[in-house]
């Protein structure tokens, strides 16, 4: 992370690395910046005409002609990023392999947005994941998702660009803060010609690079004489004497069983609504594209931890001190497990393979999402709220502007703020509370809810999550749940912060269904019984289409473009 990152020396510049790595940067550009002629062709089925009607729609979806070979790469390399690669190593490392939940939540996560959402979004023709929530509870109202979505989409972003930055800098000895500058500029240059046809071809080239590098390192990793053969489940020379437990396991107490139950189902279903997985649905070819390409990227986001999770295990098995390193691994060096095995255990030319491998990762992972955050934003607020007769010329130009402008907050966010990783969590946990219960709702039960409804279970979800209390943003909680850990001081007399061990966040969010439903219910019956207080209707609720979900007539798709 970036606020350790600064604690760490500066490394010896490696001038063969900085090569490698140039022209790794160059041969990805120059894919983004071709993939539009390659992606693009002239002669795709009128089908697929018929349903991208602007210039500004087919740089946001690719035309709507992504097909099962290049779906299944930019979806898989999406998920696959240098956080996700990092993070998982150093899960495996700190707290075993039963705490390392991401791999396992984050695939049944696909395979669950294939089957409840591919179909129904993508059968309808949206551009965003937003579109169902402005047509139901109507586009003032509906932007306001943007806000949580926007928030975890841009820290995504922000941590893996970090997580780069402090990787470089001990392979090749590059600051930090140059790496994410030109990590960020490369994606977003090639991501502003092309569009998600650019992001789309170069993810291709690479998950390519991030299967190959990572597990044609490993076998150079085991060879090392400070790596122990056949690797154990527990090391003693890294973490003492054996345990009751394998520290590569890892040991779930009782009391945290609720602790793991949250996460894990916010893994799985607050993994949904973003972006940058229902951009690569709407942009597949068919129905049929998009549910497979949703299927086969959960398989492969599994697969793609197996050689981090290895790598874990190694580092675990390795006698640093007897490595060029010469110091034994702290907590602090877990997150570098995955740059430091590449550098001390792997000949150069190894590790620089495998730095391509980590520097793909964040680049598939930055690109989409960047390219998602600024999709939403120009069609649902600037278009949808604040100049609906936008053409499309001005659209497009403001679509890259606007991926200028949030490239430049990520990288800025990367570069200074010093919990990147923790705000991202919080995001994570706002957009499965606040957004993944309302496109439940307007995709599946769309009678059931109405503006009332949304308004009240919103607010009322948010207000207890910000008293539930936040050790990242360092301050205590105000509603206790049961099992709360009340706040204490370390050896160092430095504050501890409070921290709850109930499921708190999966009872918010399911309170968030509750609210909106019986709300809804109750303002229905009230105007159904007594007309005459429809005058009170001052949200306009009654007047709302019941459903977002039914097919868009072609004339008024024609005068949304033309407009």
């Amino acid at each position: 992370m970036a606020e350790d990152g600064d604690e760490l020396p500066q490394p010896k510049l490696n001038v063969s690395g900085l090569i490698g790595l140039i022209v790794f940067y160059l041969i990805i550009f120059a894919a983004g910046i071709l993939s539009h002629k390659v992606l693009k062709r002239k002669s795709r089925k009128q089908k697929q005409k018929e349903q991208v009607e602007s210039n500004a729609e087919d740089m946001m979806l690719a035309g709507r002609d992504i097909n099962y070979f290049v779906g299944i790469f930019t979806m898989t390399a999406t998920w696959v990023g240098g956080g996700y690669i990092n993070g998982t190593t150093e899960s495996v490392i700190k707290n075993g392999l039963v705490w390392t939940q991401a791999p396992i939540g984050y695939s049944i996560s696909l395979f669950l947005g294939g089957i409840l959402f591919a179909e129904k979004m993508r059968t309808m023709s949206f551009v965003t994941m937003l579109d169902p929530l402005q047509i139901k509870y109507g586009k003032p109202l509906g932007a306001l998702f943007y806000i949580p979505a926007f928030s975890g989409e841009i820290l995504w972003s922000a941590s893996i660009l970090a997580a780069l930055g402090t990787s470089l800098r001990v392979i090749c000895g590059i600051n930090d803060t140059a790496s994410i500058i030109v990590s960020a500029a490369i994606a977003m240059t090639y991501t502003l010609f092309g569009g998600l046809y650019s992001v789309a071809f170069t993810d291709i080239i690479q998950l390519i690079c991030i299967f190959v590098g990572l597990i044609f390192s490993i076998p150079w990793m085991t060879g090392h004489d400070a790596v122990t053969v056949p690797l154990q489940a527990s090391n003693v020379s890294m973490f003492g004497p054996d345990q009751p437990y394998s520290k590569f396991y890892g040991k779930l107490e009782k009391n945290d069983v609720g602790v793991w139950i949250d996460y894990a189902i916010m893994l799985i279903f607050g993994g949904i609504p973003w972006q940058a997985y229902f951009q690569r649905v709407l942009s597949a070819r068919s129905v049929s594209v998009a549910k497979t390409l949703s299927f086969c990227a959960a398989f492969g986001c599994f697969c793609a931890a197996i050689p981090s999770i290895v790598i874990g295990l190694i580092t675990m098995n390795t006698d640093w001190p007897n490595t060029e390193y010469a110091q034994k691994l702290v907590k602090d060096d877990y997150k570098l497990a995955v740059p430091l095995t590449l550098l001390y255990l792997t000949p150069p030319a190894v590790a620089f393979i495998g730095l391509g491998a980590v520097s793909a990762a964040v680049m598939s992972s930055t690109d989409s999402s960047i390219l998602g955050v600024s999709t939403m934003f120009t069609r649902n607020v600037f278009v949808n709220v604040f100049y609906q007769k936008a053409s499309d010329r001005v659209t497009v130009w403001f679509l890259r502007a606007t991926i200028l402008v949030n490239t430049i907050i990520a990288m800025l966010i990367a570069i200074f703020v010093k919990t990147v990783y923790g705000l991202y969590l919080i995001c994570s946990d706002l957009v499965f509370i606040l957004l993944f219960p309302h496109l439940v709702l307007v995709v599946h039960f769309p009678h059931r809810t109405n503006k009332y409804g949304m308004v009240l279970g919103f607010s009322i979800a948010l207000l207890l999550r910000v008293l539930s209390g936040e050790p990242v943003l360092k301050y205590n909680a105000i509603i206790k749940w049961a099992g709360y850990v009340e706040p204490s001081t370390d050896s160092y007399g430095e504050p501890v912060y409070g921290r709850q061990r109930f499921p708190f966040r999966n009872l918010i969010m399911a309170l968030n269904f509750i609210i909106t439903l019986s709300t809804t219910w109750v303002t229905q019956q009230l105007f159904k019984r007594y007309p005459h207080l429809l005058k009170y209707d001052f949200l306009d609720a009654q007047s709302m289409p019941v459903s977002p979900m039914t097919p868009v007539q072609p004339e008024i798709r024609q005068k949304e473009t033309s407009s």
